[in-house]
């Protein structure tokens, strides 16, 4: 989508830089691939960033010599790219472009035990490797407009996909079959790609929180769980609704106006200055309230960007206070597995004055 406005991309590795000494680090080994292509646009998969105070340098090998060099143009990041065919050539590159650094930070959550030890003993013998947890995660937390521009993207499509399909349910597919249709209707309005393997559970099926859509008939009477998204410019959307396949019964249309409620007081607990816990309470405490709070098996929600799932997590036990620029999912649910489930999920935009949804599909339960 050409009509998506920019990114501050550059601005980006220089927050980072301010963050390195409070980790105990001179420079930064970003391996991460997502990380990477926040700091510098390159969508490649093999890659390393090495992040210093002099500079930048994306290594890579020869299939990506071009596409690494217009990518991190076009996205104006303070980076030079440096190509080798080999690993041991790489390894070079690395040493040389973070300049002696006497301590290198690490990613440890993105670094295996052997990449490690091969740092130590091939690439920075005389360095000292620190390792660092979080530093990316909480700059891509919060997201800048051109960002946020492309999750409304994303969202919208999703939007319309669901719009355009949910009729079928009423005809009696699969749910393999309604997930491809779906799918198909995602990319024909020009998402690049789905967000993540999409989620039809219908009847028992969709009592299973994280069902993968299966060979079943849906049928008269079925609570269906629909949990999808769309991918633009490489950020994701995140949406759910349920659907009824006639009429509810008295349990289903408990458990519907129930989850509603609950979705409706979380979404309305979203605000800068709330910790995460306390959305999570919001719609826990709604179905709790009514006998069952067992049946609401996960957590409220997550954080949505470049990886579907991302801080900061809405749960129990997180830790994360809202501010201006998070993104995060509000989505409880309720699971009988002798009834079916029943899951409400939205996209959530944290503002200056309050927060607003942008996923906008209707939560009629209706096909």
């Amino acid at each position: 989508m050409s009509d998506l406005p920019p990114m501050d991309v550059a601005g980006r590795t220089q927050r980072l830089l301010a963050l390195l000494e409070g980790a105990g680090c001179e420079v930064l080994l970003v391996t991460n691939l997502v990380d990477i292509r926040y700091l510098t646009g390159f969508t490649g998969s093999a890659g390393v960033l090495a992040v210093a105070p002099h500079g930048s340098t994306l290594v890579s090998d020869g299939r990506y010599r071009d596409q690494a060099a217009d990518e991190v143009a076009a996205s104006g990041a303070p980076a030079v790219v440096s190509i080798s065919p080999t690993q041991a050539g790489q390894r070079l590159l690395l040493a040389e472009a973070l300049g002696g650094a006497a301590t290198i930070g690490l990613q440890a959550a993105h670094v295996s035990w052997a990449a490690q030890r091969s740092y130590a003993a091939d690439a920075f013998p005389d360095a000292t490797l620190v390792p660092t947890d979080g530093l990316l995660e909480g700059l891509r937390a919060v997201k800048d407009d051109g960002e946020v521009a492309r999750l409304q993207a994303a969202a919208a499509i999703a939007d319309t996909a669901l719009a355009a399909t949910r009729s079928l349910l009423a005809t009696g597919p699969t749910e393999r079959a309604f997930a491809l249709a779906l799918d198909q209707e995602v990319r024909r309005l020009g998402a690049e790609d789905v967000s993540f393997e999409t989620i039809v559970g219908s009847g028992p099926n969709g009592a299973k929180p994280h069902a993968r859509p299966s060979t079943r008939f849906v049928e008269a009477g079925d609570l269906v769980v629909i949990d999808f998204g769309a991918l633009v410019d490489g950020y994701h959307s995140d949406m759910t609704r349920t659907l009824v396949v006639g009429e509810p019964s008295a349990t289903q249309r408990r458990m519907l106006d129930l989850v509603l409620a609950s979705q409706a007081a979380g979404v309305a607990a979203v605000a800068p200055g709330v910790r995460c816990s306390e959305v999570d309470r919001a719609c826990r405490e709604v179905i709790a309230d009514a006998g069952w709070g067992e049946a609401f098996l996960h957590g409220t929600g997550h954080g949505v960007g470049l990886d579907i799932h991302e801080a900061p997590a809405v749960s129990t036990t997180s830790t994360a206070t809202l501010v201006a620029g998070h993104v995060v999912t509000v989505e409880p649910g309720v699971y009988l597995p002798e009834h079916g489930g029943v899951r409400i999920e939205d996209t959530v935009i944290v503002t200056e004055g309050g927060s607003r949804p942008i996923t906008l599909a209707p939560k009629t339960i209706a096909p």
